[in-house]
C-alpha cells in the first residue's frame, strides 16, 4: 500500500507523531490530501503537540510571551494555542536550541574529556531553564528597577515571588544555564583583558605586538563607528525598507572590519577591545548579566567588536550601567527561606550533582 492511501486516521497519527513544527509542515506540503488532512479541525492540535515536543515545555515559554507589567510575574496565566502564539513560540524556541547547542561547550569547557552530547530529557530542562531566566529578566531587569531599589525589601519579595514558583532542583537547573550565560557574557561578548592578551597570543604566536589596554573606563565615551542595530529595542512602527537599511549597513560594517576583536588592521587596536581586569571586569559582566538570554545570543553573533557592544548597551537607557543583575541574590533568598544553604547548593552544582546534565 503506497503512503499516501493509508486511512485519513493513521495519517492524522502520524501528524501527531511529528517532532517539529518543521516536520509537520513539510508532511502537509507532499500532497493535496495531506495538505486537508492537516488543515482539518486538529490543525491547531497538529501544531501544538510537534511545538511541545520541539520547543517545550509550552507552558513556561507562554508565561514568558505574555508576561506585562499588569499583573505579577509569578502569576501563572493560561492563554489558548493560536497560530499567533506559535510564531512567538517559534522565535524563542530557536534561541532556546542555541544554548542547546552551546551548553556541552561551556559547560565542560574546562574538564572537556567530560564532554558530551546532552539527552532529549536534558534539552527539555535547558529549554525550561532558559524560558524562565528569560522571564525573570524580562521582568525585573529593565528601568523600572533601578540601583537604589534593588536591595528593597519588597521588591526582592516580588523577586522571590517568582522564584518560589519552582522546586529547588528547578532552581539548580537555571543556575547551571545562568553559569552558562555567564561563560559566554565572559569569554566572548565582553572578554577580559587578559582573555585577549591570551587568544591573540595563541593565534599570532610570533606576532610582537605590544597590546594597549584601557584600564580606567569601564564604559568609555562613545566611538564614530556605528553600534550594531538592535532588534528588542526597534519601533513597531518602522517600516521594512528601514530595518533592511539598518542590517544592511551593520553587515557592511561587520564585512569591512572583518568582524573580529582579533584582525590585524592599521585602525584596529586589539588591546582596545578588553573589557578590564579582575574587578572592572567582573562588574562589567555583572552588569551584561541583566541581558535576556535572547540579547545575550544576538550580542554573541552580531556584535563582535567592543564597539558595538558598548552602543547596543547605552541605547539601553542610564539605568543599564553600574546596575548589577539580581538572580543571584534572589535565589540566595529564596533557599534561605527554604532552610537550605546556598554554599552547599553551589557545591552539588558544581560538582554535576544538581542541575541540567546530572
Amino acid at each position: 500500500m503506497l503512503f499516501e492511501d493509508l486511512a485519513t486516521e493513521l495519517i492524522a497519527h502520524i501528524y501527531l507523531s511529528c517532532t517539529s513544527v518543521t516536520d509537520v509542515l513539510a508532511l502537509s506540503s507532499t500532497c493535496r490530501r495531506f495538505r486537508h488532512i492537516f488543515s482539518s479541525s486538529q490543525k491547531l492540535n497538529i501544531l501544538e503537540t510537534a511545538a511541545e515536543t520541539q520547543f517545550g515545555p509550552l507552558q513556561d515559554v507562554t508565561q514568558l510571551l505574555t508576561h506585562n507589567a499588569s499583573q505579577p510575574a509569578h502569576i501563572i496565566r493560561h492563554v489558548p494555542f493560536s497560530m499567533a502564539l506559535l510564531k512567538q513560540i517559534v522565535r524563542a524556541g530557536r534561541t532556546a536550541e542555541k544554548w542547546c547547542d552551546i551548553y556541552p561547550f561551556k559547560k565542560w569547557k574546562y574538564n572537556y574529556e567530560h564532554r558530551r552530547l546532552i539527552t532529549s530529557e536534558e534539552q527539555y530542562r535547558l529549554r525550561r531553564a532558559v524560558y524562565r531566566l528569560w522571564l525573570y529578566s524580562r521582568a525585573f531587569h529593565n528601568r523600572d528597577h533601578p540601583r537604589e531599589f534593588r536591595a528593597s525589601k519588597l521588591v526582592v519579595q516580588k523577586r522571590a515571588g517568582l522564584l518560589h514558583n519552582w522546586s529547588s532542583e528547578e532552581l539548580a537547573e537555571m543556575a547551571d544555564v545562568h553559569n552558562v550565560l555567564r561563560e559566554v557574557v565572559h569569554s566572548n561578548v565582553c572578554p577580559s583583558n587578559g582573555t585577549i592578551a591570551r587568544k591573540f597570543k595563541k593565534r599570532y604566536p610570533d606576532n610582537e605586538h605590544s597590546l594597549l589596554f584601557n584600564i580606567h573606563l569601564n564604559y568609555p565615551p562613545p566611538c564614530q563607528s556605528p553600534p550594531a542595530y538592535n532588534p528588542f529595542t526597534a519601533h513597531y512602527h518602522t517600516n521594512a525598507s528601514t530595518l533592511s537599511s539598518h542590517f544592511h549597513s551593520t553587515q557592511t560594517y561587520n564585512t569591512r572590519h572583518a568582524a573580529s576583536k582579533y584582525s590585524l588592521h592599521p585602525n584596529h587596536e586589539v588591546g582596545a577591545e578588553g573589557w578590564g581586569d579582575d574587578i572592572p571586569h567582573y562588574y562589567v559582566v555583572e552588569d551584561m548579566l541583566k541581558l535576556d538570554p535572547e540579547q545575550i545570543m544576538w550580542l554573541k553573533e552580531n556584535a563582535p567588536l567592543k564597539g558595538m557592544v558598548e552602543g547596543y548597551v547605552r541605547g539601553l537607557g542610564d539605568w543599564f550601567e553600574n546596575n548589577g543583575e539580581t538572580w543571584g541574590q534572589t535565589l540566595e533568598w529564596v533557599l534561605g527561606e527554604r532552610g537550605e544553604d546556598i554554599s552547599e547548593f553551589m557545591s552539588a552544582l558544581a560538582a554535576g550533582e544538581m542541575g541540567v546534565a546530572v
